[in-house]
């Protein structure tokens, strides 16, 4: 694999998985216990407020998961007929956005900030699905799942596994597992970053994190431009 494209590989698993760890915490902090990237989650909390009786929103919860479903359907749409495959990530970017400027841009003048907020944390899990959707659709371009990390840690396991039961560790498998732990390391910070920032902050941060991907996102989106545009000239030069 060429160096440039295992880097971009490389940033590419760590930013997309410092964002859904970031994200997930921020709406589970500050968005009544809601889960934006594991929304599986939601269906427990959903259940256990329920059977407490718990004075929250319940039906936000009971509503990420048809507006997940939704997104990766348009994150589908979206990849299949955009040439470039970054562009799902520029939306996911622009939809933090957007969930961000909602809650610090009229929070503050709304006479029902709570349903605000609840609007803007639907975003971030329409986000969330497009980022599902990447996964799903460009597999090459990340080391795994960035949103949940359930598959990263079975893999990790099948790999320190694999390294205690024979002779010594293969390169493959120690490629591997280096891979595994640098995604979960990635997504322990998004949480931990996420965390502190929505106890300071509010819902309002994710702006931070839609900032962060579509400055990033949109570098690799050029550069594909670029390589999609060049290769007609490489085939004719060959």
């Amino acid at each position: 694999m060429p160096l440039q494209l295992e880097k971009r590989i490389r940033h590419l698993s760590v930013l997309l998985t410092v964002v859904a760890g970031f994200c997930d915490t921020v709406t589970f902090v500050a968005a009544d216990s809601l889960f934006s990237a594991h929304v599986t989650g939601n269906f427990i909390v959903f259940a256990y407020d329920v059977v407490h009786h718990a004075d929250t929103h319940a039906w936000t919860k009971l509503c990420s998961f048809p507006v997940f479903v939704v997104a990766v359907a348009v994150g589908r749409w979206v990849g299949r007929r955009h040439p470039n495959r970054y562009a799902l990530l520029l939306w996911e970017g622009g939809l933090l956005l957007m969930a961000g400027l909602l809650v610090v841009g009229l929070g503050w003048q709304s006479r029902h900030p709570a349903a605000l907020g609840q609007v803007a944390a639907l975003l971030v899990v329409f986000a969330m699905g497009l980022q599902n959707a990447f996964g799903r659709l460009f597999a090459k371009e990340t080391y795994g799942p960035t949103t949940v990390m359930t598959g990263n840690v079975t893999q990790a396991t099948l790999d320190v596994v694999a390294w205690l039961t024979a002779p010594q560790l293969t390169p493959e498998a120690a490629a591997s597992l280096r891979k595994q732990f640098l995604v979960m390391g990635a997504f322990l910070l998004g949480c931990l970053t996420g965390a502190v920032a929505a106890k300071l902050g509010g819902l309002g941060v994710v702006l931070g994190a839609g900032v962060l991907l579509l400055v990033l996102a949109l570098g690799w989106h050029r550069q594909a431009r670029r390589e999609q545009e060049s290769a007609p000239l490489q085939s004719a030069l060959n």
